[in-house]
C-alpha cells in the first residue's frame, strides 16, 4: 500500500481512511484466478472457490504489513468437471493428500505509488518455494453495511515444476501441451477486523 495512504485520494472524492489494520479476505468478493499457456496457441484460465486469508497492514509503514493466505486445492474450476478432475489428482495437485496451498509473506517493498512488491513463501505438496507478488492498492471504503474494506489487484508467475507440478505431453508438432509458467491473479477485498486486532 503506498506511504501515507491516510492522505491518498482519488479527483473528485474525499480523501481515503488510512488502511492501517487488522482484515480477513471476504471470499465473496474476492478472487484466485489461473491461467496458462495450452498447445502452445492459447491460454487456459481457472481459478479456486474456497480460500480464506488474513492481512495485517500497515499503511505508513508497508513494510511491517504481512499476509496469510490458505487455499483448498479440491476447489479448482476451469469449467471442464475432466479438466478439474486431472488438475485435483494425482498429476497435478493431488488434493486428496495435499487438501490446502498456503502463501505466507516475509517482506513488502513499496517503490512507490499504489504499487507494492510483496515476497513470501508458497506451500504446493509440500514443497516451499520463494515467490513475489506484484500488487497495486486499490483503496478503502465503507461498505453499505458499516464495514470498512480493503482492495488489492495482484499477480505472479511460477514455474509450476518447482512444486513437482510437471506433468506434461509432447505435441506432434513440436512443444508440449501445458507450459511450465503459469500466472497467478489475485483480486482481495478484505474486511477490517475491530479495534482489539488492529496494529
Amino acid at each position: 500500500m503506498p506511504r501515507n495512504c491516510a492522505e491518498t485520494t482519488v479527483p473528485g472524492t474525499r480523501p481515503q481512511a488510512e488502511p492501517t489494520g487488522a482484515y480477513v479476505i471476504d471470499p465473496l468478493h474476492s478472487a484466485v484466478g489461473f491461467s496458462v499457456r495450452h498447445a502452445m496457441v492459447t491460454r487456459v484460465r481457472g481459478g479456486f472457490t474456497a480460500f480464506e486469508g488474513f492481512l495485517r497492514l500497515d499503511g505508513l509503514r508497508p513494510a511491517r504489513s504481512e499476509a496469510h493466505v490458505s487455499v483448498q486445492t479440491g476447489s479448482l474450476t476451469t469449467g471442464l468437471p475432466a479438466r478439474d478432475s486431472h488438475i485435483t489428482g494425482p498429476d497435478f495437485l493431488d488434493s486428496a493428500t495435499f487438501p490446502l496451498m498456503v502463501f505466507r509473506s516475509t517482506a513488502v517493498a513499496s517503490p512507490g505509488g499504489n504499487g507494492f512488491r510483496m515476497a513470501g513463501n508458497l506451500t504446493i505438496k509440500d514443497i516451499e518455494r520463494p515467490v513475489h507478488l506484484d500488487l497495486a492498492y486499490g483503496g478503502t471504503a465503507r461498505d453499505p453495511g458499516g464495514q470498512w474494506r480493503v482492495g488489492f489487484e495482484g499477480s505472479a508467475t511460477l514455474r509450476r515444476s518447482d512444486w513437482g507440478l510437471d506433468w506434461n505431453v509432447p505435441l506432434q508438432t513440436g512443444g508440449v501441451l501445458l507450459s511450465d509458467k503459469v500466472r497467478l491473479e489475485l483480486s482481495v477485498s478484505a474486511l477490517r477486523l475491530g479495534p482489539e486486532a488492529a496494529l
